[in-house]
């Protein structure tokens, strides 16, 4: 389902008119179709867009929490669909409206808060998933704490990786930079005072090519690093919404990288499973909403076969008890003896997770600034080798350098 924007020619007593309509449709077809039948002609059909400005302020958390909180409030003595109607109705704000408009068309449509919210196209899988299991359980109102929780969560640990790919980002620029602009520099020096001696001058060309092949190789090694960082920096921002494409399953396989990812995705969906179950949602539905939660192929594919399982007569903590869970949250479901502890073991695995997703930044942050020291020491270092090679003083070389810096 899409919402479409139809430039609109009827005929009218006085000649035809234009108009312009909005239509919340899964096609263009659709729309020209459903056109025909109130007796107009399609001029033009284009999909609905933001302005940059309303896209930014519809992703943010501030945003999201306040229409939430606007349900919420509102759904005291009527329903969700009907609060939401009344927070659309009462937006006088063009660029509000203008975000709000998608699920404006779909309530108009007679669909329910959950697709009117889907349409808006704002909130994640997991906040979605809060808030459809809790609508399930005609308990939505008690739901959106919930949610609201699980997106200031989730802002925390984006601000968590944004840290973490600016520090990588920051030591290949470092790398790069250093090393552009010593070689010059080095090799420039090593050019201008080469030996007389001829067989000195032999053993001089071959130690300053080595020299020359390794710089080289660094730098090429760290820019390519850095376009590979790039990259998938815009591929996940152009697939944000996707659960799976090349890109993303090469990510996940990088040791420590891949392993971080994983932790925080299994962290948000299992956080969004607990808020379910305090939000009094079927178990049922909490374990097939969590598995629309997460974007990540592993952790959804651990809520489905828990769910399979648990149709097919096993028990929950049997159920439960899988890959990729590690030997202590295993030992924690263990321990299940009621429904009631599911929701207090799933917040204790939270916070495994989330210990180990912190642990492994720090590691991520650690070994970035040592493979920084690693290239530069590898990078001078073999520039102090060639000295000791061609038996040429320290000294000399940076009062060469000086002087053509100066």
């Amino acid at each position: 389902m899409q919402q479409w924007i139809v430039e609109i020619a009827y005929e009218t007593r006085s000649g035809p008119k234009r108009i312009t309509e909005s239509f919340y449709l899964p096609s263009a077809d659709d729309v020209r179709a459903e056109v025909s039948k109130k007796g107009g002609y399609v001029l033009s059909v284009r999909p609905h867009e933001r302005s940059p400005l309303e896209r930014l302020l519809a992703r943010s958390t501030w945003w999201q929490v306040q229409l939430l909180r606007g349900i919420q409030f509102r759904s005291g003595g009527t329903s969700p669909g009907v609060a939401l109607w009344k927070i659309i109705q009462a937006e006088t704000n063009p660029r509000r409206q203008n975000i709000l408009a998608p699920a404006r068309e779909a309530l108009a449509r007679g669909l329910g808060v959950i697709d009117a919210l889907k349409a808006l196209n704002i909130f994640d899988h997991g906040t979605l998933a809060i808030l459809a299991g809790s609508e399930r359980a005609n308990r939505l109102p008690e739901g959106i704490p919930h949610a609201i929780q699980s997106i200031t969560q989730k802002k925390k640990n984006k601000r968590a990786i944004m840290g973490t790919m600016s520090w990588l980002g920051f030591d290949v620029f470092s790398i790069v930079s250093s090393l552009w602009s010593g070689k010059d520099m080095v090799l420039g020096w090593f050019r201008d005072n080469p030996p007389t001696e001829p067989e000195a001058l032999a053993k001089f060309t071959d130690v300053v090519g080595w020299l020359e092949f390794t710089w080289d190789f660094l730098i090429y090694t760290s820019v390519g690093f850095g376009v590979f960082m790039g990259w998938c920096l815009f591929s996940y921002w152009i697939n944000r919404g996707k659960r799976d494409w090349p890109t993303a399953r090469v990510v996940r396989k990088i040791p420590l990288i891949g392993a971080y990812l994983r932790d925080l995705a299994f962290a948000d969906s299992m956080s969004a499973a607990a808020r379910m179950l305090r939000g009094h949602v079927p178990i049922n539905d909490v374990l097939d909403q969590s598995a629309d939660a997460s974007s990540a192929p592993d952790v959804a594919a651990y809520w489905q076969d828990s769910l399979a399982d648990l149709s097919r007569g096993v028990s929950l903590g049997s159920a439960l008890d899988r890959p990729p869970l590690n030997r202590n949250e295993r030992l924690e479901l263990a321990s299940l003896s009621d429904l009631d502890q599911v929701a207090t073991v799933m917040e204790s695995i939270v916070d495994l997770r989330s210990q180990a997703a912190k642990t492994k930044h720090s590691l991520i942050v650690w070994l970035a600034f040592a493979l920084t020291g690693l290239f530069l020491v590898a990078a001078f270092g073999s520039a102090i080798y060639a000295l000791t090679v061609m038996n040429m003083s320290m000294d000399s070389m940076m009062g060469g350098l000086m002087q053509g810096a100066m």
